[in-house]
C-alpha cells in the first residue's frame, strides 16, 4: 500500500485531520490519498506526493462544523483553510494557491490530469470512496486491504447528512447539486459499502 509522505507538512496536516475530523471522516480522507496515489502511481503519472496528502487531509475540512462556512460552498472553505496551513507550514504563496485550488477542483465533475494532475487524482478518488465511481481500477484485494486498514464504518450516514445540510443552508453549492441529482441513491449502490 501507498506509504505516508514522510515530510514535516504531511504529518502536520494529517495532525489537524486527526484532531478535526470524526473517526469515519477521517478514514475517509486516509482512503482518498491511498485510492488517489495509487491510481497515479499505476498509470505513471507525475505528481507532487506531498500536495496530494495535504489535500487529501483537508478537502472535506469544512464540513466540520468549526470551519463550516455560511456563506461559501464546502470546498472553498476548506481550500482557504489549507492555504492557511500552507502559509503556517512555511509554504510558498503559489504552493498554497495550488494546494487550495486542488481541493477546490475534487468537486468538479471531471478535472483533466494534463492540467492538474493532483486536482484529477483528488477528485476521482473521493468519487471513488463515496459513490464507488471506477472502483473497478483497484483488484478486489486491494479495496479489501484498503478496508481493512481503513474501515468505512457509518461513513455513508454522516456524509450523506453534511451534504445534506450543506444543500439546506446554501442551495447553490456544489453539495446541492450533488444531493438534488441523486447523491444518496449513488451512495446506497457503493461497492465499497456492500464488499
Amino acid at each position: 500500500m501507498i506509504k505516508l509522505p514522510d515530510t514535516a507538512a504531511a504529518s502536520a496536516a494529517l495532525g489537524v485531520a486527526e484532531t478535526y475530523l470524526s473517526d469515519a471522516m477521517l478514514r475517509h480522507s486516509m482512503r482518498v490519498h491511498v485510492w488517489g496515489a495509487t491510481y497515479g502511481a499505476q498509470r505513471g503519472l507525475d505528481y507532487d506526493a506531498e500536495l496530494l496528502f495535504v489535500a487529501a487531509m483537508f478537502h472535506d475540512l469544512s464540513l466540520v462544523p468549526v470551519f463550516d462556512s455560511h456563506t461559501v460552498a464546502f470546498e472553498e472553505a476548506s481550500g482557504q483553510v489549507a492555504r492557511v496551513f500552507a502559509a503556517g507550514a512555511g509554504w510558498s504563496r503559489e504552493r498554497g494557491e495550488r494546494l487550495a485550488e486542488v481541493i477546490v477542483r475534487h468537486m468538479w465533475p471531471d478535472v483533466d490530469p494534463a492540467d492538474d494532475v493532483e486536482g484529477h487524482l483528488l477528485s476521482r478518488a473521493a468519487a471513488v470512496d463515496i459513490v464507488g465511481r471506477n472502483v473497478d481500477d483497484f483488484t478486489p484485494a486491494f479495496r479489501a486491504e484498503v478496508l481493512g486498514a481503513y474501515p468505512r464504518t457509518d461513513l455513508a450516514d454522516e456524509f450523506l447528512a453534511c451534504f445534506q445540510a450543506q444543500a439546506a443552508r446554501k442551495p447553490t453549492s456544489s453539495a446541492a447539486r450533488a444531493v438534488q441529482s441523486g447523491l444518496a441513491t449513488r451512495m446506497a449502490a457503493n461497492p465499497l459499502d456492500v464488499a
